[in-house]
């Protein structure tokens, strides 16, 4: 088993011990003990819902500073498609990619951009492999880690194909070596990112052996000197340093990525509740005759991750007026694909099943361990209501035989033995 590096994490000072958190949590990876929340970071999958429900902003991300652009002599911005639904009355991305250079970043490489050249190697891919279809996106770290550790059947329909953000960070250093000259280790590639699920995939890479990304900072961190100085400062004259078009810009929402494989046989579903409900039907195969499903654990897909600043919503409306001022796509992406092994662009690892919900180490005592959640579960009363620090009774029942909780958590069954099965008002 993998050893996992979570991105989301618990203040406990501002955590007030609310349920909030435990209803919402999609792979019940929370609890509240003595008080606080608990996350279970092999449970976690780092979609960010808990950051999103917590009204005292207990539950946060880890993220790199801006202050890491000093640790290194050349640094090259990666911006998320996304990055561009955040601002009002945008019309030319220049405008942006010049305001990072202002910034302090020396060269930008957009991950737009190597969305096109993914666009059309998965194209590619999808076309020749009939057999797996229907293929699942693996742009979305979160989706494809709730795939890992509960639905292994469907590993098999994962699309092997590097995410976007990782060729972009592999060809950006290939090309500020090859323009500066310096060591691969001087050049810093930082990518500027939508959501706590993109740093752990830089810690835990998809399919590759590591990822050529130096560090993550938030869209949210880089947002107010870029919209409120740098952008401004070079509005009139921005560089000419966008190489990417709708296709790439497109991936920055639900859909996105769909469209770009230039197909109408296909499924996108965003919401981590909706991927779960998805995810269910296709292991009860009802979705045979599509070829591919796109899947954004973020409501309206990277706009909606928890960095940003803009409502999703309104993001995504932005997108789609910049998209009227671009090409549909650029020759940038056209020779590149002429000049790289294309067999870069697939993964190096296997993407492999991760038991971490299993109830023992054999199916024996798996067996036996159910047997017992069985016989808890007549004891209680079925509410789901959370009391007793769990999110439902089946995870506390599951919590008792894996030895991290006891019956009399449940208020009901403490209630019953406090008063020997009277009634209480007696």
């Amino acid at each position: 088993m993998d050893k996992f590096t979570n991105s989301v994490y618990l203040d406990e000072d501002k955590c007030v011990g609310c349920i909030n958190c435990i209803k919402r949590c999609p792979t019940q990876a929370i609890r509240v003990r003595n008080g606080k929340a608990v996350i279970t970071k092999k449970f976690c999958i780092d979609c960010g819902e808990c950051i999103k429900i917590c009204t005292h902003h207990a539950k946060k991300a880890r993220y790199d500073k801006l202050s890491v652009l000093d640790n290194y002599k050349y640094t090259v911005a990666l911006p998320a498609p996304s990055l561009y639904g955040q601002f009002n009355n945008l019309d030319d991305v220049n405008i942006v990619l010049t305001g990072l250079k202002k910034m302090g970043f020396d060269d930008v490489y957009e991950v737009s951009a190597a969305a096109e050249i993914i666009s059309s190697i998965s194209r590619k891919y999808v076309a020749a492999h009939p057999e797996q279809r229907p293929f699942i996106s693996t742009a979305c770290p979160s989706v494809v880690r709730l795939i890992r550790v509960r639905f292994p059947n469907l590993i098999e329909h994962l699309l092997p194909v590097v995410a976007p953000v990782d060729f972009a960070a592999r060809y950006a250093r290939q090309m500020a070596v090859k323009k500066t000259g310096l060591n691969p280790e001087d050049i810093g590639i930082i990518f500027i990112s939508p959501c706590p699920a993109k740093m752990s995939a830089k810690n835990n890479p998809i399919g590759i052996e590591k990822s050529d990304i130096d560090a993550v900072v938030a869209i949210k961190d880089v947002y107010p000197s870029l919209a409120n100085k740098f952008m401004r400062d070079v509005a009139d004259d921005p560089e000419e340093l966008a190489v990417s078009g709708k296709i790439g810009i497109s991936w920055g929402r639900t859909g996105g990525e769909a469209a770009g494989l230039l197909t109408d046989s296909y499924l996108a579903a965003d919401g981590i509740e909706n991927v779960i409900r998805v995810l269910e039907d296709l292991e009860d195969q009802k979705f045979d005759d599509i070829e591919f499903i796109e899947l954004n654990a973020c409501e309206g897909g990277c706009v909606g991750g928890v960095l940003n600043v803009e409502n999703p919503f309104m993001a995504k409306a932005k997108l789609e007026k910049l998209r009227k001022y671009m090409p549909v796509s650029r020759s940038h992406s056209k020779d590149i694909l002429e000049e790289m092994d294309m067999s870069a662009l697939g993964w190096e690892n296997e993407v492999t099943y991760e038991p971490v919900f299993k109830l023992g180490t054999t199916m024996q005592e798996s067996f036996a361990k159910m047997n017992q959640i069985n016989e808890l579960l007549r004891k209680f009363p079925g509410l789901d209501c959370g009391s007793c620090g769990a999110p439902t009774c089946q995870a506390l029942a599951e919590d008792i035989v894996r030895g991290n909780a006891a019956e009399t958590d449940c208020v009901h069954v403490l209630r019953e033995l406090y008063y020997g099965g009277a009634d209480e008002k007696e």
